[in-house]
C-alpha cells in the first residue's frame, strides 16, 4: 500500500463518479496534488490544480510528476452525435489521456471501462470498450486497473432516458449485472488505487460493489 504523498492525475472530474471520486481525493491525507484538467471550472481547493479546456487540447500543457492516474472518462453515442464521435472521446481521448499520464511519470492507470467490453463484441459500445481495453494493455503498463462497472446509479447533470428507465430494475438484478452507485465505484478505485499488483487487472461490477462498501 501507498504510504507516501501521492500526485495524482484524473480526467472526468466534471462527470458523475468523477464528481465523487475528486472530492475523495481532495480529502485523503496521502493525497499531495489532483491535477484535474476539464472543461468548466471545478470548485478551488489548496491541493487541486484545474487547468480548463478542451482535455485533447490541455494534455499537452499538463505538467509536473504524477504517480497514479484515473480516467473516468464517458460518454454516449446520442451524447456524442455519432458513433465516430463517440469512439473519439470513449477511445481514442482516453489512450490519449493514458499516453500523457504515463509521460508524466504514472505508474498505475485506472480507466473505467464497462460491463460486456469485448473486442470482438457485435454490440459497438461493447466492442470499443474492449479495443480500449486491448490498447491499454499494449501500452505495457507497470500497473493497470480496468474497471468494468454496471449501470451507473447516480443524479447526472444531463438526463438519459435509458438510464431513468432502467434504473428502479437495475438494483435488484443479481450479481453483476445489477447497477452500482457511482460513489460506490468511486470509493471501490481509490482502495484498488491503493494496492500495489503488477500487472493487469480487470475488475467486474460485482466486485467493484464489495469493494465500494
Amino acid at each position: 500500500m501507498y504510504l507516501t504523498p501521492q500526485r495524482i492525475l484524473l480526467a472526468g472530474a466534471t462527470g458523475l463518479t468523477g464528481e465523487h471520486l475528486l472530492d475523495r481525493l481532495l480529502n485523503e491525507p496521502t493525497v499531495a496534488r489532483v491535477l484535474a484538467p476539464s472543461r468548466r471550472p471545478l470548485a478551488a481547493h489548496p491541493h487541486l490544480e484545474n487547468p480548463v479546456g478542451e482535455l485533447a487540447a490541455l494534455l499537452p500543457q499538463l505538467s509536473g510528476n504524477v504517480d497514479i492516474a484515473f480516467c473516468c472518462l464517458g460518454t454516449t453515442i446520442k451524447q456524442a452525435g455519432s458513433e465516430a464521435a463517440f469512439r473519439a472521446v470513449d477511445h481514442d481521448l482516453v489512450l490519449a489521456f493514458a499516453e500523457r499520464a504515463r509521460a508524466l511519470g504514472a505508474r498505475h492507470l485506472l480507466v473505467i471501462s464497462a460491463l460486456g467490453a469485448d473486442a470482438h463484441s457485435p454490440v459497438f459500445y461493447n466492442r470499443v470498450k474492449g479495443e480500449l481495453e486491448a490498447a491499454l494493455q499494449a501500452q505495457d503498463w507497470p500497473q493497470l486497473t480496468i474497471a468494468r462497472p454496471s449501470l451507473l446509479l447516480g443524479a447526472r447533470r444531463e438526463f438519459r432516458l435509458g438510464e431513468r428507465l432502467l434504473a428502479p430494475l437495475a438494483r435488484w438484478i443479481p450479481g453483476k449485472y445489477r447497477g452500482i452507485k457511482a460513489c460506490t465505484l468511486a470509493h471501490a478505485l481509490w482502495r484498488l488505487a491503493l494496492e500495489e499488483q503488477d500487472g493487469t487487472r480487470i475488475i467486474e461490477s460485482d466486485q467493484l460493489r464489495r469493494l465500494g462498501r
